[in-house]
């Protein structure tokens, strides 16, 4: 194993033992970290990532040239998607469709949860504006036929209609739809598949290069 995954993997478990709430001293926290030993490499690829992740990509350009370290994608590419996460997080959900589309179809051709997720919160966004109506239609022709084929989007879609049984959201069960948070983690889900679907396209770009350079 790579000291990169087993930095990942460190990390990982220093979280989950934030999440459990278990306390520990100053002497622990430095000790742990002083255990993990980080190649300058490593260290590059992680900052490189963070930077490409939330879509810094003026910062990216320049850490790139100060410290050699290249990207997984074409940082060209950062503003287009950082334009998808901020129609999500806005609630321009048809918005949000079409820019992915015109990056690359078949991010959403090739992953019915996430084009299930973005749909559902279309759904949200239309209870939000109080379209009742409107969300009822929604939800009758473009998602009650995919939870028919999904028992868990069935499940998800009940929930969200679920919304539209109470007049105050606030005292409702279901009512953290409604929240901010739900539009990030949306949009979290379509940049990662964004991310992925570019890192794939520059794999290929470069086994192509290789093959006609051989």
């Amino acid at each position: 194993m790579s000291l990169f995954w087993i930095v990942i993997r460190r990390l990982a478990e220093i979280e989950a033992m934030a999440m459990s709430k278990k306390v520990i001293t100053r002497e622990e926290w430095e000790k742990k970290l002083n255990d993990v030993k980080i190649r300058k490499e490593d260290m590059n690829k992680l900052v490189m990532n963070f930077l490409v992740t939330e879509g810094y990509v003026d910062a990216a350009e320049k850490f790139r040239m100060e410290s050699g370290t290249e990207p997984d994608i074409d940082l060209a590419t950062i503003t287009d998607r950082m334009a998808v996460k901020k129609a999500v997080q806005c609630g321009n959900v048809e918005d949000a469709i079409e820019k992915v589309n015109d990056l690359n179809p078949e991010i959403l051709d090739t992953n019915p949860q996430l084009f299930f997720h973005l749909q559902q919160q279309r759904l949200i966004e239309l209870i939000r504006n109080g379209k009742v109506e409107e969300a009822l239609e929604f939800a009758q022709e473009e998602l009650a036929p995919r939870g028919e084929e999904n028992q868990s989007f069935l499940e998800e879609l009940e929930r969200t209609v679920a919304l539209l049984a109470f007049e105050d959201v606030s005292n409702c069960p279901v009512g953290d739809l409604l929240d901010i948070s739900q539009r990030l983690k949306t949009a979290s889900e379509v940049n990662a598949a964004i991310l992925t679907s570019q890192s794939h396209e520059k794999d290929f770009s470069q086994s192509s290069g290789q093959v006609m350079f051989m």
